[in-house]
């Protein structure tokens, strides 16, 4: 990994931990109480610290579709999509989800990532031809999940629960919410039914007051990286860097990358694995007997004593004990068990795909 940073593990119960220089909440209470909430009602979590990008005019479609894997120009206003900005080389500089609106596309992209996307914007994006504005404070972002929170983000957007229920993955829709324009699209980032509200930073108080009072259990970090990890959604800057290849990180299954569109940035070498080849190491998830994983970073090593991967992101899941989302060489199948290693312990680890199950 290129960022030594990330494999700081979670601070104390109420504290916070600094993401690219922002301050994001660990837990409002009890991990496994937020948890819980999350499985069996709703959780309430601020998604504000991630990066969000306004790229609007004429030419937006073409001058974004040129810079990530996905096919920007196929989508509709309305919808949304997955994808990756690469370097030439093809390795990812950031994960994005964009959303298509009437003449203006809204791209978000991780907080460890945001850097590099943005600059990547700036060098190749001609503000003559093509505008764009960084809306990370102006534009500030709510998720609700869980199983009660289509009710709860209907009763706050005054969408029905029927239109709520139609919209696909990343899927979105115009409301009005505390009297201000807002966007709420579908989430499927945790696996579980989820929506986020992309809101005016003026109301986002009153919004999130408004899900507490409608049953939304506030959430904080902790809580969504289990549910990150057991959907086997991989985090930019923890499990994939600017040294991943798209393919590696599961892209394909994510459906991330169209082999169809025209020329973007690093496309040479997807392609090439795509229709030559093959990577030499994907994404797994990796499983325990006991409650804790590995820590991220440990050495992953067969039977054999050779070196075939290493832990990632780990944690201790209430529902499916210690697992973690691990890089590990193609020739290792699922079903093989492993011995991590690391300072001071070893562990066994068994192989599988990601995401773990529902």
């Amino acid at each position: 990994m290129t960022n030594p940073g990330v494999a700081q593990p979670l601070p104390p119960r109420g504290g916070t931990l600094a993401i690219a220089g922002q301050d994001v909440v660990v837990a409002y209470a009890d991990v496994a109480a937020e948890y819980a909430a999350l499985r069996s009602g709703a959780i309430v979590v601020d998604r504000s610290h991630r990066g969000r990008l306004r790229i609007f005019g004429e030419k937006a479609g073409e001058a974004l579709t040129g810079l990530v894997t996905n096919d920007v120009l196929s989508m509709q206003a309305g919808e949304g999509q997955y994808g990756a900005a690469l370097t030439a080389k093809g390795r990812i500089v950031a994960d994005t989800r964009i959303f298509a609106s009437p003449g203006a596309y809204l791209v978000d992209t991780s907080a460890r990532a945001w850097p590099g996307f943005f600059g990547m914007v700036k060098k190749y994006v001609n503000p003559r031809l093509t505008g764009y504005r960084d809306d990370s404070h102006a534009v500030r972002d709510v998720g609700v999940f869980g199983p009660d929170a289509r009710r709860i983000v209907s009763g706050l957007s005054s969408l029905t629960a029927d239109a709520l229920a139609a919209l696909p993955a990343y899927g979105h829709l115009a409301a009005t919410i505390a009297g201000a324009p807002a966007t709420v699209v579908r989430s499927p980032d945790i696996g579980v039914e989820g929506y986020e509200l992309f809101v005016p930073f003026e109301i986002f108080d009153d919004v999130w007051s408004a899900a507490v009072r409608a049953g939304a259990v506030p959430a904080g970090l902790a809580a969504w990286e289990i549910a990150r990890v057991e959907a086997g959604r991989p985090e930019w800057g923890i499990d994939i860097d600017d040294s991943t290849i798209p393919q590696e990180a599961n892209f394909d299954e994510l459906e991330a990358i169209s082999y169809t569109k025209g020329c973007y940035i690093g496309q040479e070498v997807v392609a090439r694995v795509h229709f030559r080849g093959h990577v030499n190491r994907h994404l797994r998830g990796l499983r325990v007997s006991s409650a804790d994983a590995p820590p991220t970073g440990a050495q992953l090593a067969d039977d054999a004593g050779n070196h075939v991967g290493e832990v990632r992101s780990s944690v201790a899941s209430p529902r499916l004990g210690g697992i973690a989302i691990g890089m590990v060489r193609r020739e290792v199948e699922p079903g093989t068990s492993l011995t991590a290693k690391w300072e001071g312990g070893e562990r066994r680890v068994d192989v599988t795909t990601l995401p773990f199950p529902a």
